[in-house]
This record gives C-alpha cells, structure tokens and sequence, in this order.
C-alpha cells in the first residue's frame, strides 16, 4: 500500500468512528495497518452495506480511491446519504459511579504513549444516543505529533490495552492541532487530558 492510500484509508476509519460498530472498526484498523487491505475492505464494505451505513458522496470518492477497482460492487452496495450525520453519542468528562474504574487503562495506555509519537492522552465517558452502534464506555483519545503513524499507535496501544487488562475500551488517534472528524471533536472537546508528553 503506498502512503496516499494509507493516508486515506486512515482518514476514512476516523470519518467512520461512531458510526460503525468499536469491534468492526477496530478490525478494519487492524487489518490495514497489518497489511491485510483486501480483508479490510471486505469488513468495511460489507459491514457498511448489511448494517445500512451510509457514505457522503466525498467518503465514497476516497474509498473507491483505494480500491483496485472503484466500481466494487460492495462499494455499491452500501447507501448514499448527502451529509455526515450527528454524532450518535454523547461525550462527558465524568462517568456514572456504575462506570468500570479507568484508572489501570490509563496507566497502561500512558506507559506506551510517547513511543508510539503520543503528546497527550484524552479521556471522555460517551453515551449512546438513538441509532448509536455500541454501548456506553470509556473512550480515549491520543494526540500525536505529525510524523506518527496513526493506524499503528491505534494497533499497538489497543493490543496493549488486550493483553494487560482484557478491555477494549475504544482509542482514536488523532494528529494534534489538526481538524477533527466531528466523533473525535466531540470526544476532545470535554475528555480530561490524562498523560502528557
């Protein structure tokens, strides 16, 4: 994969956050970062298509930009919407006093923060709304410096977070000071910053 379509792919995982399923995105990550586009694209596609998840005409475009073929008929299968839709979550910088303790999360996510070209660590509690794909949980956000490799901090800080502790609590990487998709907005805009460099 050249670095144009690695770039675009990571750009279309984070347009996509909140609106695909923590679990189906993860995996669409995970697969590119590996090196695994064609499986990658199948669990997007298909996802997307079965689940009745659309793309703006711009997300559209910049998928069937990475596809050896960008008439797919997976690509067509799923529906067109003529704008991105309201973040179907809500983001609060407490949790209820029912919420799973973050405190072990942090820790481990701060430990390995910096190699993976960390800045800052964000952490928001997010609640569904209606239409909302997944439950409520923590959510962490990492600001990196611009040279990092997003799709690999996202890999390597969520194995991590597997093998020490069992969780998946959601990570979005995010260049700092860049424009946010609005799901990583909304989640800056109130998470407490946790660990910084």
């Amino acid at each position: 994969m050249d670095v144009k379509t690695y770039a675009t792919v990571t750009d279309v995982c984070a347009r996509l956050a909140g609106r695909l399923e923590d679990d189906t995105l993860r995996s669409v990550r995970e697969d590119y970062f590996g090196g695994e586009p064609a499986q990658a694209e199948a669990t997007l596609l298909m996802s997307m298509a079965y689940e009745n998840i659309g793309l703006t005409p711009e997300e559209r475009d910049l998928i069937a930009s990475t596809l050896d073929d960008p008439h797919d008929t997976d690509l067509a299968a799923v529906p067109t919407i003529p704008e991105v839709p309201p973040v179907a979550y809500r983001f609060t910088a407490h949790a209820p006093s029912t919420a799973p303790d973050p405190s072990k999360a942090d820790i481990v996510l701060s430990a390995d923060a910096a190699r993976h070209g960390g800045h800052r660590l964000r952490r928001a509690w997010r609640e569904p709304l209606e239409g909302a794909p997944d439950v409520a949980k923590w959510v962490y956000v990492l600001q990196t410096n611009p040279a990092a490799n997003l799709l690999g901090a996202f890999s390597g800080l969520s194995g991590r977070l597997w093998v020490v502790l069992k969780e998946k609590w959601p990570l979005e990487v995010v260049v700092e000071g860049r424009p946010l998709p609005p799901y990583q907005a909304a989640a800056v805009t109130v998470a407490p910053q946790v660990w910084s460099l």
